[in-house]
């Protein structure tokens, strides 16, 4: 029997430069391994950007994280970008509308830190660009001189409420969230279910008819075999998606 399909938008990157369509693995491997759905790659690009093709295969849709940012002008905020290079409006043409289509089609949706931030965009939602410089917030961003496993442990606590908290089975988990973004104004069909000790929202959950949509800021794709509360998304997210497998 074949496993259901799981779209995931690629991100732009230059490697010695040459452009290409990427996804990290860690994010296709928690889908095949522990949502045990099959993972599929989809390109950026204005001539490979067919909405309807995609929907036709899909049976759900991954949104990543990614060092790239969400363009502010697509949130209505007046000034410009904070870094440049860090965009990527070829991902931006396509996770937007595409996150629209799955909270109108019912299409089991998961989405992580960039894709996080993409759902409350899409929807209506606006973002700090900054989190650290907003009076209040603590400083989010990951650290870049050590090595990969300690950028991705744990970080802080968060805590959970609604859905989200009777899923995991706690009050509070410590997550890896890392991250220069986050989200400013809540969009209207979202509900906030966990929440960082400064108060800024860290995952957000679509209406409760819809089987799955989810997003979060932190990153349980991170050696998600080994985290209970990734496990428990991942397998909800698969079996969501088994659900509404063509």
């Amino acid at each position: 029997m074949s496993r259901p399909i799981v779209i995931i938008p690629a991100d732009t990157k230059v490697i010695e430069t040459m452009t290409f369509d990427a996804v990290g693995r860690k994010y296709s491997s928690a889908v095949a391994e522990v949502a045990e759905c099959q993972p599929l790659l989809a390109p950026l690009g204005p001539s490979m950007l067919d909405m309807g093709a995609l929907l036709d295969i899909a049976d759900g849709i991954l949104l990543s994280g990614s060092i790239s940012n969400v363009h502010p002008s697509l949130y209505g905020l007046d000034e410009p970008p904070l870094n440049e290079s860090a965009l990527d409006h070829q991902r931006d043409a396509l996770t937007l509308p595409l996150v629209r289509e799955a909270l109108n089609r019912k299409l089991p949706l998961f989405a992580i830190c960039r894709g996080f931030q993409e759902v409350n965009v899409a929807l209506g939602g606006t973002l700090d660009q900054a989190v650290h410089t907003v009076d209040g917030r603590h400083d989010h961003r990951e650290r870049s001189d050590v090595p990969i496993d300690d950028r991705f442990g744990p970080a802080h606590p968060i805590r959970l409420s609604g859905t989200l908290k009777n899923w995991i089975g706690e009050d509070e988990i410590i997550v890896n969230s890392l991250h220069w973004q986050g989200i400013q104004r809540l969009a209207p069909p979202l509900t906030a279910e966990a929440h960082a000790k400064d108060g800024l929202i860290e995952a957000v959950r679509g209406p409760n008819e819809h089987p799955f949509f989810l997003g979060v800021q932190w990153h349980p794709e991170f050696q998600a075999r080994n985290n209970p509360a990734s496990v428990e998304l991942f397998r909800r997210f698969g079996d969501a998606v088994k659900g509404s497998s063509k």
